[in-house]
């Protein structure tokens, strides 16, 4: 991997730890009923939900000011899609591993046990991937310079513009 590739990665890594600290401040403020939708990239993150852009900002501010004191946990978030995409990671390898032999239907039940078992166990290791590949809280030279916002048909859609120091 270039150095330019692994400078991308990290930039993605702190931008999707502000996104979490972001809707996390979020739900705090206007409630779990909220519905938030995020996604990261290089050169910030994007909010996509019924918020006003103002709202949005303080929160973003508020986070990324919560990450640089230590609270690294904000950084995680069980809410994330990396849960959902380890979870179906193990669930397919468990179904293919115990999906076999001539009479399929006979299977099902090992199938469905086994891809539960699967889920359940990938919780944690949802938690961990997020934390050691798929964000970093160490954010001390992010900061974040715009915030720009467009009202769709269902929602508002908002990127946040950040640079790294």
């Amino acid at each position: 991997m270039t150095m330019d590739e692994q400078n991308v990665i990290t930039k993605i890594r702190k931008n999707h730890a502000l996104e979490h600290a972001t809707i996390a401040v979020l739900i705090q403020k206007t409630g779990i009923n909220t519905r938030l939708m995020g996604r990261s990239s290089p050169d910030g993150f994007h909010i996509y939900g019924n918020v006003p852009r103002d709202e949005v900002l303080k929160a973003a501010e508020e986070g990324l000011s919560r990450l640089k004191r230590g609270e690294s946990s904000l950084a995680v978030s069980p809410l994330c899609g990396t849960n959902l995409a380890v979870a179906g990671i193990f669930a397919g390898i468990a179904a293919l591993l115990t999906f076999r032999g001539r009479n399929r239907t006979e299977n099902i039940p090992r199938v469905l046990l086994a891809t539960t078992l699967a889920v359940v166990a990938a919780q944690p290791l949802g938690r961990f991937t997020q934390k050691y590949l798929t964000t970093s809280p160490d954010v001390d030279d992010l900061e974040i310079i715009d915030i720009q916002s467009n009202q769709h048909s269902r929602y508002i859609h908002h990127k946040i513009k950040t640079v790294q120091g």
